[in-house]
């Protein structure tokens, strides 16, 4: 029988995990891009991010990513992005994580001091990070192409009824749960209701309604829940919790999310270019998001946003995956 070994550098994004492996067992990978090697490890590898996302070696929450070469000699690296919600296309916190991991750790050597382009499965993001010595105090990502998909959707929700949900894709789609006569804010509920609902409104979106990118067929289906809701601090924008996985809700306020949402706030004509965009979680732990570029995605206007947010490295792991461990590919109690 076999073990596989993945040597992980564990931090976190404004309070939600990154695992960043390093080395060991990282499979090759086959494509062009990191989007067609995203299709390889979902056919073949998928239980490498069950065994070390999942139970008994991860939690509901944990997430990360893997690097990789990149597939164009002119960037600096590849991210393969795993969490227990899949092999997503873009993870804005994990991005922050990654680098700041990378870059303190001398894991990637920039081509540009002060920035680094990645390749993701959903497109190439730059990100600029500061550093004071070995910290690294910030990163800023500018992210892919985000849009407003669709608005107004009617949805019944257990416990709540009927609710209306706007769609938003920042590197995967979010439906986006604002304060209504049925759902006041999510500061009047708890995270294991939101939960709760989630699971059961993502089920019944995906069923009704089909959700596709533009110009990736392989970027497709709603995955994320985003419940808004009044911010803590009078400095801040807004407040979001979001759901992803099966039980999990985000403790960073979540940059895909961030993208989304000011993607929705722009296509409503509620946020500019230029203009900060303070978001919060459900911890109170914030991101700075911008419009940096206004654009069009599949004939529908678009932006370019940006979300800042800072990451610490907090411990290193040594992970087997023994084929003698029954439950070498994990598990989740729901």
């Amino acid at each position: 029988m076999s073990a596989y070994h993945f040597f992980c550098i564990d931090a976190h994004t404004c309070g939600n995990p990154v695992r960043v492996v390093t080395g060991g067992s990282i499979p090759h990978l086959q494509g062009s891009s990191m989007s067609e090697k995203r299709q390889h490890f979902l056919a073949e590898y998928d239980w490498i991010r069950k065994g070390l996302m999942f139970e008994p070696r991860g939690h509901d929450m944990m997430s990360g990513s893997i690097l990789y070469p990149p597939t164009d000699p002119a960037n600096d690296a590849g991210v393969l992005f795993i969490e227990t919600s899949g092999c997503l296309p873009m993870c804005g916190h994990g991005t922050i994580g990654t680098v700041t991991v990378a870059i303190e750790q001398n894991l990637i050597r920039p081509k540009t001091p002060g920035v680094l382009n990645l390749e993701v499965p959903a497109g190439l993001v730059r990100a600029e990070y500061r550093q004071e010595g070995q910290k690294v105090t910030s990163v800023k990502i500018t992210n892919i192409k985000s849009y407003l998909a669709a608005e107004g959707i009617s949805v019944t929700c257990p416990d709540l009824g009927e609710l209306t949900v706007d769609v938003a894709y920042g590197g995967n789609f979010y439906a986006i749960v604002d304060p209504q006569p049925n759902f006041p804010g999510l500061q009047h509920y708890k995270a294991e209701q939101l939960i709760g609902w989630s699971r059961e409104l993502r089920k019944l979106l995906n069923e009704e309604h089909t959700f596709v990118h533009p110009e990736n067929p392989t970027i497709r289906g709603l995955s994320h829940l985003l419940w808004t809701g009044e911010p803590l601090k009078a400095t801040s924008t807004a407040r979001n919790a979001v759901f992803y996985g099966d039980k999990a809700i985000d403790r960073s306020p979540c940059g895909t999310g961030t993208s989304a949402r000011m993607a929705q706030w722009y296509g409503q004509g509620r946020l500019k270019p230029g203009q900060d965009f303070v978001h919060e979680s459900i911890i109170g732990s914030i991101f700075t998001g911008r419009i940096e570029a206004e654009t069009e995605l599949g004939g529908k206007s678009a932006i370019i946003p940006s979300i800042e947010g800072w990451a610490m490295i907090h411990g290193y792991n040594h992970i087997i995956l023994d084929e003698d461990d029954p439950y070498i590919f994990g598990f989740q109690v729901i």
